[in-house]
């Protein structure tokens, strides 16, 4: 009988080292994933006073659209949950995009190298963060999956385990810029 008891003993303990390993990889998942958008929207925002001053340089009227993108971007260094960091970094995208759409009334701006290859580069950030927020949002529903389920949540409560936020773009601010004119 007492080895019913312990193999029990044994099962239960078995199944909550399994359950709390798997629970700690999905936790490292989310954790990965925002470091891989951490990183995208790092060198997006290192791209903006760039854009920025290119902008000025053709379009220095343009002063309360530049400073709006410049407090965007001063906000979303300063935010750290990822639901509200994505409410600024929509605003953001927005505003890059009206950035992106001046150079049709400057055509030395849209003729300039510089501005041309931030462009570029802003295309490419914005193709891998959006590729990031995929993995990280499906990292996000896995982890909270499992810390929702039954009988992991058990575990998950014990150990302190929670769920993780999402990070959710508009579709429309999920598009990369264009590099055509007139689009």
């Amino acid at each position: 009988m007492t080895w019913i008891v312990g193999a029990i003993a044994f099962a239960f303990v078995l199944w909550a080292v399994l359950g709390f390993n798997r629970l700690v990889r999905l936790r490292n998942q989310v954790r990965a994933g925002w470091s891989d958008i951490d990183v995208q929207l790092m060198r997006r925002h290192d791209l903006v006073p760039n854009l920025v001053e290119a902008v000025r340089a053709y379009a220095g009227h343009e002063k309360a659209l530049l400073e709006n993108v410049t407090a965007l971007r001063a906000q979303a260094l300063a935010t750290q949950s990822p639901a509200k960091l994505a409410e600024v970094e929509r605003a953001l995208e927005q505003g890059i995009g009206r950035l992106m759409v001046i150079q049709e009334a400057y055509p030395d701006l849209k003729a300039s190298e510089n501005f041309l290859k931030l462009q570029r580069d802003l295309v490419e950030v914005e193709d891998h963060l959006q590729y990031a927020r995929r993995f990280y949002n499906g990292a996000v529903r896995e982890n909270n999956d499992g810390v929702q389920r039954f009988p992991d949540l058990l575990v998950a409560r014990v150990f302190g385990f929670r769920d993780a936020e999402f990070f959710e773009a508009d579709a429309a601010a999920a598009a990369a810029p264009s590099l055509e004119p007139g689009r």
